[in-house]
């Protein structure tokens, strides 16, 4: 190509400094060229803006071009297709291969998996070198020593071992320190040291400041086979996880492989770094090879151990205690469930975890733990109006009539009043309300309309009954089982059940669709009528609106056959709900009576 006359003019006269020895041949190539580049690249452009296409072009001649390529070992052409941000042409001086750093790949990459070890390797280890302390670390060609001496003789510098493995310590002469112990580094140059000057008190401080880089190759199964730069006392756990970490469908983490000169220098298993926290060190040199074998044999833990994993065995077969001791069963695991996965049929096998040591598992076996406990007692709490203890442990199968002579009454108790509060109850409610509520939204979904008029109306209703839906759902019921007649002694307990002894009381309330929702004072002979007229009256028409009371002990009965209202009863008035459809109001009113009665709670449009 042609070369722009100020472009030219500029290599020419860089040339001429160069040749003339001037302050700009002093510089690095790197900066001398990165320099000229860029103004050579500034003066083109403006060039090209002023004069145009195809003007103030000319050829340099072949003394300049000569000269350039034999002083820099590049051509003009070169220099000035990358002034001008065109690729193309060798490079001078290229960079070396960039060998793999130290950043693994990111483990979101890759799918999660069950196999036990695959958490190992997401890049921490990568990120790491082995820059600590090793007293065992055997001194190597290359490795840098950092050096103080003080006292009768003053000196601080870094050290490299040369290629002969010794350290040269002006006015003491070489010393030999490759193969030596990092933890006997300091003795062996004290010593030296000290043949050398008798006559002066000297202090010495020696220690490794920079392990001996070296290039190590991982392969076998692992996700990103290569060669990788590290330290010689990096860990075999930094190499794999630079490498991507081990292939957790297809490789071993009880086989890993360190290699030189095609001999196995080391063996590691995995499992023995996660499961007892041991890892034996090793020192890399240049070439060495990590070789990770593939899988061996699997078997899977599920159930009541901590480890819910896919586990790997070098041996065709191990034992079931050895195969707990990996998956660590929970405090309460009881028994093992063992799935035969060999052959054409599948078989099942149930041992206690005693016999575990009796039980060898083959390769795809899968065992389940589990707690095969039988209740022998209950726990239940007793709260409310009482003096006695809160917390009563019975045998399992004990009856209300049991616990009743155990509690202490004061007298404001109520005794004929209890109230039983029970987890699994609550559940109950709280499934049947939800049924209640997916038909609930199903009709209001699937509701048809004959006019546009009336496809308008039922959107609007639409969207009052789904905030209805949502509101219920959030919701939660008492779980109260209503005591009642004469039998209530032969009631069962269940674990965790609530025993609530109501506190006698003169109040009535009401609340639901009144003007003035309050409590009042109880009256003899005032029926549910006369209380809601002093809580200012329905607020809507009598006629549609419905009165429940909720007695003390939680039974809830219809206002008109309630008869007398007692003391401690609650008057709750139920909204009247009306719609388009009949089959969606009958749908509301069923879950605003079930949210009333198990939650105590009115719930309306």
């Amino acid at each position: 190509m042609t070369i722009p006359q100020s472009l030219f003019s500029r290599l020419s006269a860089c040339i001429l400094l160069l040749v003339l020895g001037a302050p700009a041949a002093a510089q690095s190539y790197e900066q001398y060229q990165a320099r000229q580049a860029a103004q050579a690249a500034q003066s083109s452009a403006q060039d090209t803006a002023s004069q145009g296409q195809g003007q103030g072009q000319a050829s340099a001649p072949g003394f300049v071009r000569d000269t350039f390529k034999s002083m820099t070992g590049t051509s003009l052409e070169d220099v000035a297709n990358r002034a001008a941000g065109i690729s193309g042409g060798p490079q001078p001086n290229p960079q070396p291969m960039q060998l793999p750093a130290a950043q693994g790949a990111p483990a979101s990459l890759y799918p999660p998996s069950r196999m036990f070890g695959a958490q190992l390797f997401n890049g921490h280890f990568a990120m790491l070198n082995g820059s600590g302390f090793n007293p065992d670390y055997r001194l190597a060609i290359g490795d840098k020593v950092l050096l103080r001496i003080w006292g009768g003789v003053n000196f601080t510098d870094t050290l490299v071992i040369d290629s002969h493995g010794n350290l040269f310590i002006p006015e003491v002469g070489p010393v030999q320190v490759a193969g030596l112990r990092n933890g006997d580094l300091n003795q062996a140059i004290r010593g030296a040291v000290s043949s050398t000057f008798r006559a002066g008190a000297n202090n010495i401080y020696a220690t490794l400041d920079l392990a001996q880089p070296v290039k190590v190759f991982v392969t076998g199964y692992v996700r990103n086979p290569g060669l990788y730069q590290g330290l010689a006392s990096d860990s075999v756990l930094s190499y794999l996880d630079r490498a991507g970490g081990i292939d957790a469908e297809r490789g071993s983490y009880t086989v890993v492989n360190v290699m030189r000169n095609g001999k196995v220098r080391k063996t590691f298993n995995l499992y023995d770094f996660l499961l007892s926290g041991q890892l034996d060190l090793v020192q890399f040199s240049d070439g060495d090879v990590i070789m990770v074998q593939p899988r061996a044999h699997v078997f899977s833990a599920d159930g009541a151990v901590l480890n819910q994993n896919d586990f790997e065995f070098p041996t065709p077969t191990v034992s079931l205690a050895e195969a707990l001791r990996m998956a660590r069963p929970t405090p309460g695991a009881t028994h093992v469930s063992v799935q035969r996965r060999q052959g054409l049929e599948r078989r099942t096998e149930y041992f206690p975890i005693g016999q575990a040591a009796e039980v060898t598992l083959e390769d795809g076996d899968t065992f389940t733990v589990t707690a095969d406990r039988y209740p022998g007692t209950i726990q239940i709490r007793v709260s409310g109006a009482h003096s006695g203890q809160h917390a009563m442990v019975l045998p399992y199968g004990a009856q209300l009539r049991d616990v009743l002579p155990m509690i202490q009454a004061n007298p404001l108790s109520v005794m004929d009043a209890i109230q039983l509060f029970r987890k699994s109850t609550k559940e109950q409610q709280k499934r049947m309300l939800e049924v209640s509520l997916n038909k609930l939204e199903e009709s209001v979904l699937t509701a048809r309309s004959a006019t546009s008029e009336e496809a308008s109306l039922r959107r609007g209703e639409a969207e009052l009954t789904l905030n209805f839906v949502e509101k219920a759902r959030q919701i939660e019921p008492l779980g109260q089982v209503v005591l009642n007649g004469k039998e209530i002694g032969d009631t069962i307990l269940e674990d965790g059940d609530e025993l609530v002894i109501p506190e006698r009381t003169s109040l009535v309330a009401v609340n639901g669709g009144v003007l003035f929702p309050n409590a009042f004072s109880w009256q003899r002979g005032l029926d549910a009528d006369d209380y809601v007229q002093m809580a200012g009256g329905f607020t809507q028409s009598p006629k549609t609106s419905k009165v429940i009371v909720v007695r003390q002990n939680g039974e809830a009965v219809n206002a008109e056959r309630a008869g007398a209202i007692r003391s401690g009863d609650q008057l709750v008035v139920l909204p009247q709900i009306e719609t388009k459809s009949l089959e969606i109001t009958r749908a509301l009113s069923t879950i605003v009576y079930q949210i009333a009665v198990a939650a105590k709670v009115v719930l309306g449009l």
